[in-house]
């Protein structure tokens, strides 16, 4: 049954946008202040006591069979720089086309992400933008990473740009890159940790309210997917020791994991050339990065930006963001109090009721992918979307793009 006109626009109101108004944790000394009593990973509730730390266990070469390797003609490289590092040194395969087992192999041998979690990512890839076994970390429009724009890959990323603002959702801008970059200033110091992290998604949301009338922030896409690129910058590309085993991210190691290249004055993208870094240390297998820690990881976020737990939407200008209550978009399954207190609950049951609409496929052949999905999510005691309201989703005109790498510029989006 569909919801009256009148009913969603109260679900869909406006909110006034403003310029992020934390001006003061651009400051060299907040970051400071807070590093000293947060301690290497920010203020971050998880681990609750440092992890161990074993150089055998968590050493990652990119020696021998591992050397680096430049991609070649025919190698796809995407928007995902650790996937990138992964077959830039045989991790992965290195043309980038990989199966579910091979991508949660390599993400646990890299990085240490726990395969509860690699699992639920490259099932739903391999069969929502795959081809069911596996899929690629880069693609053609509605296939791979980079053509999944709107059901895996979404707007507001770290330092790739936004589809419809930019052009593209591969090429990482790196004007966005030097503001994270300019959050540490001092190379001795610096650590990309949770908090200058956090800080910067609330830069980010907010950049692509003022810059892409498109933004689209879903259920999926956003409060999931969107998150990670955050959190994952420091749970896995921090280098851990046995004087940070929670992580340090300082410059030297951010700027490999991103390919960027040359002195501070003169920062360059080398597009495809994310590395892994000389005596590189992943995360503890006793400390692995699972559901649960994703989660908490996003409750953190929230603590400093609510609107990540929320849906909305640009309404084809900029700075006309608007929210839609999640009531009115899954008729009555979640509360605004629901989905905000359990975010990949809410996600991932939104991926489900809307898995037949975005493949096509029966229930029959989209078994695996809820099997998956269950099995991830099993104790975070998640309840089931019976179906989408599709008259609210349709508010959002970035809701109904699909497609990547390259898109359309929207009307009215501004590049600087």
């Amino acid at each position: 049954m569909k919801t009256s006109t009148a009913a969603l626009s109260l679900a869909l109101y406006a909110q006034s946008i403003y310029a992020f108004p934390r001006a003061m944790y651009d400051s060299a000394e907040h970051f400071a202040a807070l590093q000293k009593r947060a301690g290497p990973q920010g203020g971050a509730p998880l681990p609750l006591v440092p992890p161990p730390f074993d150089p055998a266990l968590q050493y990652v070469s990119n020696q021998g069979q591992y050397k680096f390797v430049a991609p070649g003609p025919g190698d796809e490289r995407g928007p995902c720089p650790g996937l990138n590092a992964l077959a830039n040194h045989n991790y992965l395969p290195h043309n980038g086309v990989a199966t579910i087992q091979q991508f949660v192999d390599a993400t646990n041998k890299g990085f240490g992400m726990s395969r509860d979690l690699s699992t639920f990512l490259a099932v739903y890839g391999a069969i929502i933008d795959g081809n069911g076994a596996g899929w690629s970390i880069r693609g053609t429009p509605h296939t791979g990473i980079s053509g999944s724009h709107g059901n895996y890959e979404t707007d507001s990323s770290p330092c790739r740009g936004d589809l419809n603002q930019w052009g593209s959702n591969s090429d990482l801008q790196i004007t966005q890159f030097k503001r994270l970059y300019a959050l540490q200033p001092n190379a001795a110091t610096a650590n990309y940790n949770l908090d200058v992290l956090r800080t910067f998604r609330t830069q980010r949301f907010t950049e692509s309210i003022q810059k892409n009338p498109y933004f689209s922030y879903q259920p999926f896409t956003g409060m999931e997917v969107s998150q990670a690129a955050f959190t994952f910058i420091y749970r896995f590309m921090a280098n851990k020791s046995a004087e940070y085993p929670e992580g340090r991210l300082d410059k030297a190691t951010l700027k490999s994991f991103m390919s960027i290249q040359g002195p501070e004055n003169d920062l360059k993208w080398v597009p495809g050339n994310e590395k892994f870094p000389d005596y590189f240390y992943k995360r503890h297998p006793s400390d692995e990065y699972s559901i649960p820690y994703f989660q908490t990881d996003i409750l953190y976020f929230a603590q400093a930006d609510p609107r990540i737990l929320g849906v909305g939407c640009n309404q084809g200008k900029v700075n006309t963001y608007s929210t839609i209550d999640p009531a009115v978009l899954t008729n009555g399954a979640y509360t605004a109090q629901q989905a905000a207190a359990n975010p990949v609950c809410f996600a991932t049951a939104f991926a489900k009721a809307e898995a037949p609409l975005l493949t096509g496929l029966s229930a029959t052949l989209l078994a695996p992918l809820y099997s998956a999905l269950d099995s991830a999510t099993s104790g975070l005691n998640c309840k089931a979307i019976g179906s989408v309201n599709q008259s609210a989703v349709a508010l959002c005109p970035g809701f109904a793009l699909y497609g990547g790498p390259n898109g359309p510029v929207a009307p009215g989006a501004i590049q600087n």
